[in-house]
This record gives C-alpha cells, sequence and structure tokens, in this order.
C-alpha cells in the first residue's frame, strides 16, 4: 500500500525469532507483538499516531491518501467484506496450514488436511467471487493487497492453482503491479535467513502464553 501510494517509508525490521517483538519499545507500538505495525508521524491533526494489525493500517492509510478505498459507503463496504474476510478466514487458516505442514514438530495429518481442505475452500470462494470480475471489490483495492500474499504461497499449501482459473488471473494481474513487486522484495533476504526448524527459533515463535506484568 505504500508503495502503491508512493508514500514515503522507513523499514524498520523485527527479528522475531531472536524475540524483539516483545521489547517494550515495539509492544508500545503493537501491543499483540505482532507485524506489521506503523508509526504516522503526521497523523490526525498533524500529531504521531502508531497503528497495528494490517487490516486497520490499510484502511487507515486508504483514508488518509484517498486511494484504494472506495469513499461511498457502498463502494467502502464491498472492500470491506473481502478485507475482513482476508483478516478472519484466508490469513488465519492460510498461516494455520503452513505451521502444521512446514514447522510442527511432529507430523499431524489431520491438522493439516483440516486446514488444507479450508484453504481450498476459500481459494474457491475467491475464484467464484472472481469470475465476473477482475478484482475482490470491482476495482483494484486494499483487499486485493491483503490477499496477495496468502494466495502466492498456493504451491507451499500444495495447492493446484490450476483449479481456480479466475484466481490464476487474478493472481499473475495483481503481481504484475510494480508496486505489488517492490513491496513483496522488501526484506526478502532476511526472511529467507531464518531456520524456522531451529529448536531456540521455534521456543520464541511457539507455544507462548500471556506474558503477565
Amino acid at each position: 500500500m505504500l508503495e502503491e501510494c508512493k508514500l514515503p517509508y522507513t523499514m524498520i525490521p523485527v527479528n522475531i525469532s531472536a524475540g524483539e517483538q516483545f521489547k517494550p519499545d515495539f509492544l508500545a507500538i503493537s501491543p499483540n507483538n505482532r507485524m506489521p505495525a506503523i508509526v504516522d508521524p503526521q497523523g490526525p491533526g498533524g500529531r504521531p499516531i502508531s497503528i497495528f494489525e494490517s487490516g486497520a493500517i490499510l484502511q487507515y492509510l486508504g483514508r488518509k491518501v484517498g486511494k484504494f478505498y472506495p469513499k461511498d459507503e457502498r463502494g467502502r463496504l464491498e472492500v470491506d467484506q473481502w478485507l475482513f474476510w482476508q483478516m478472519g478466514g484466508l490469513g488465519p487458516m492460510a498461516g494455520q496450514l503452513n505451521h502444521f505442514k512446514h514447522y510442527a514438530k511432529e507430523t499431524l495429518p489431520y491438522a493439516i488436511k483440516r486446514y488444507e481442505d479450508e484453504v481450498h475452500r476459500l481459494y474457491g470462494v475467491m475464484n467464484t467471487r472472481l469470475a465476473d470480475r477482475d478484482f475482490l471489490a470491482g476495482k483494484y483495492s486494499i483487499a486485493d493487497m491483503a490477499c496477495v500474499g496468502w494466495v502466492n504461497l498456493w504451491g507451499r499449501q500444495s495447492i493446484d492453482i490450476d483449479e481456480f482459473p479466475h484466481l490464476k488471473r487474478w493472481l499473475a494481474t495483481v503481481k504484475e503491479r510494480p508496486a505489488v513487486q517492490r513491496g513483496m522484495a522488501l526484506g526478502k533476504d532476511m526472511r529467507n535467513n531464518v531456520d524456522m526448524k531451529d529448536p531456540k527459533v521455534q521456543s520464541v515463535l511457539f507455544g507462548q502464553r500471556a506474558r503477565v506484568a
């Protein structure tokens, strides 16, 4: 979204494999110790504001810049439905599938099939939606931006993208956008250098419980 809107930004990496997400300065911005989170030095009223949760960030930037997020109520609701569909469905289900397929210490066939089936179902929902329109809400929007990163992992999810021709066309179209290419490439080298099978990394990322002050 920052690239699409040509907004200046500084990317500050947070090494979650080393536990940097639990540092007080990051928790002040993202109390759920998750990325992404942003700080806008020119927030409402000209004062800085921090925002966490990708959906909230996308909506905020859409309102701020007036792009990729309609101003009329009907158009905005079309985008919101598919944005929240990603937040509540596609993202969590694909994330769980990724965990059980690639990171779990033991192979759990039931869990893998459960999430494979659900991701497959969600792909079908998208494919049907895209049968008669170019993008999820008609015009390219923050809803498409929220979904493209997850769908791009279809191979890792053991999904046959050829089963979903409308979704496959949508994915190729979105990935052709230069801003999407720049955004997806950002920090790629950092992500590739983390060994998710390392017990020390897994102890930081998985099995976390509430931290009582």
